[in-house]
């Protein structure tokens, strides 16, 4: 009788419980770093709703190797708390804009060991549901080799192309400069053939002697 009742109230008063919406989490797939370098991971999200001042973020890490995930950041309240125990203690920063809907992190002077899983969710009130997004971070020595054959695969394609470019340019050159030449001896040689042509029509009368008296 009384959930009834409550109900009633609810229907005639027009007060309408807010409904929550799904969140869409956005991070990287793959991040690449060397040691001892910084790495910025990025999440962000999207909800229909403005985003709230009750608006969350948390990221976990799980090592290669491991089953478990250990949560290294959370944000909650305006407030930011960092990883102060495990693997990143000292070495976390969160660099994001929660009031943008960025939940983004720094980690700093990485090591061979950091390399695994990092899993952001957030949430945004009453917009709470929502997949986590994971991306995974692999730290190397030295730049890949894969790595290393794609960029001077680029830079040779780039510098052909430069190379290519001035051939063209040098050949264009070439055969304009050889065409306004044999135009010039063209044009020459007809003006000494008409030259020629006109002292060949032009004959000197004949010269008549006369006795002397």
């Amino acid at each position: 009788m009384l959930t009834f009742l409550a109900l009633t109230s609810v229907a005639l008063l027009g007060i309408v419980p807010e409904q929550s919406q799904a969140i869409v989490i956005y991070t990287g797939w793959e991040r690449h770093a060397l040691v001892g370098s910084d790495i910025r991971l990025s999440c962000s999200f999207f909800s229909w709703r403005w985003t709230s001042e009750d608006v969350t973020f948390s990221w976990t890490y799980r090592p290669d190797g491991s089953r478990d995930a250990i949560s290294i950041f959370h944000y909650t309240g305006g407030a930011a708390y960092l990883d102060n125990k495990g693997p990143f203690r000292d070495r976390l920063e969160f660099v994001g804009n929660p009031g943008r809907r960025d939940g983004s992190i720094l980690l700093k002077n990485l090591e061979l060991s950091d390399n695994g899983t990092f899993t952001c969710d957030a949430k945004n009130p009453p917009d709470i549901v929502g997949r986590p997004s994971s991306v995974r971070l692999l730290v190397f020595e030295k730049v890949p080799i894969q790595a290393g054959v794609i960029t001077g695969a680029i830079i040779g394609v780039v510098l052909g192309l430069l190379l290519l470019i001035v051939v063209i340019y040098y050949l264009m050159r070439f055969l304009v400069a050889r065409r306004v030449f044999s135009l010039s001896v063209s044009k020459h040689g007809k003006k000494k053939k008409e030259g020629s042509q006109q002292r060949q029509l032009w004959t000197p009368p004949p010269l008549t002697c006369y006795p002397l008296p």
